[in-house]
């Protein structure tokens, strides 16, 4: 790997970095001035290619990494940061993209486990609403785009509460013509990733596996627990526990569109991000309990009365019972 970037470097005459603010297995992102647009500021992202692989498989990887910069500056949502531009510096390669300032989804998370307390429905299915409206406008295109790098950490809530879903390093272009094209080979997160994400082909990847990604992500925010990942779920079905075991505050309704969109065979998710959005927000049903999950175990009964006026009264009826028992035994 080539030393990062030093602060104050001007890339292609224009792009005056200020910091490195990501790091991953395929180069960095930097928040940069826009020199020639006094006021803006911009991410750039960079990816660095193996040194270690054939000099004509980094050659194609190049050739593969601007024509899909030239698809991703097409595009414009509110939900996701404008490509506005695309270079090489030496052997990297940079996407420009507008930088987005706010916590990602990732960081309030913590918070609230920190907190010992729950972010609240409302406000996920609100910022999912927003998540669905760009998958569904990447999965619109010709060919679809799919993201297959969904996770807390990639979506961004800016101070007036508009969501950003970031980091194209994963982006696939379904080329039918093409067995895989994508900007940076990887995975993505394990926790999040679909069962046919994982190996060296990206054959079975469509857009049902951001449906997956997405629905783990929402697993995750609204229980402040990591969903097994999918491997885990192949070898034991039941190892992944029903929303509403951790928090219940969570509604039935979103439990189940949820465990629906992470069902492990991609022909058992909804179809469309759409299809996915309507059983979330409640337009549609989702089937119930469409996957293997760990079920409940049953409520011991005196559950059912803690923390109620039946409870005391129930108590009290019992202490009572046993002093009389007790007296009858003394005298």
């Amino acid at each position: 790997m080539l030393p990062p970037l030093k602060n104050g470097e001007v890339l292609r005459g224009r792009y005056k970095i200020r910091e490195r603010i990501g790091q991953g297995g395929m180069g960095s992102i930097y928040l940069a001035d826009d020199t020639r647009l006094k006021g803006r500021q911009c991410a750039l992202k960079e990816v660095e290619y193996d040194r270690a692989l054939p000099e004509n498989i980094r050659d194609e990887a190049r050739d593969q990494f601007l024509r899909e910069a030239t698809v991703l500056a097409r595009l414009d949502h509110p939900n996701l940061p404008k490509v506005s531009d695309y270079f090489s510096n030496g052997p990297r390669d940079y996407l420009v993209m507008d930088y987005v300032p706010g916590n990602d989804l990732r960081t309030l998370l913590l918070e609230a486990r920190r907190k010992k307390t729950f972010l609240k429905e409302a406000d996920v299915l609100t910022w999912a609403d927003q998540v669905a409206s760009a998958l569904a406008f990447l999965h619109s295109q010709e060919p679809p785009i799919v993201h297959r790098d969904i996770k807390p950490s990639n979506i961004k809530l800016m101070p007036q509460g508009l969501i950003k879903l970031v980091d194209f390093g994963l982006v696939k272009i379904l080329a039918p013509e093409e067995v895989t094209i994508t900007i940076i080979q990887g995975q993505g997160t394990a926790l999040y990733t679909p069962l046919e994400q994982y190996g060296g082909s990206d054959v079975h990847t469509d857009i049902r596996s951001d449906i997956y990604s997405f629905g783990a992500t929402l697993y995750h925010l609204l229980t402040n627990e990591p969903p097994v990942d999918a491997r885990k779920r192949f070898l034991d079905p039941e190892s992944l526990m029903p929303l509403r075991q951790f928090n219940t505050a969570v509604s039935p309704r979103t439990e189940r569109a949820i465990l629906w969109a992470m069902s492990l065979h991609p022909d058992e998710r909804p179809e469309t991000i759409d299809e996915f959005r309507k059983a979330l927000l409640g337009y549609t049903e989702a089937p119930t309990l469409p996957i293997s999950v760990r079920r409940a175990r049953p409520q011991p009964i005196w559950d059912y009365f803690a923390n109620t006026p039946e409870a005391t009264l129930a108590w009290s009826a019992a202490v009572l019972f046993l002093v009389s028992l007790l007296a009858t035994l003394v005298r």
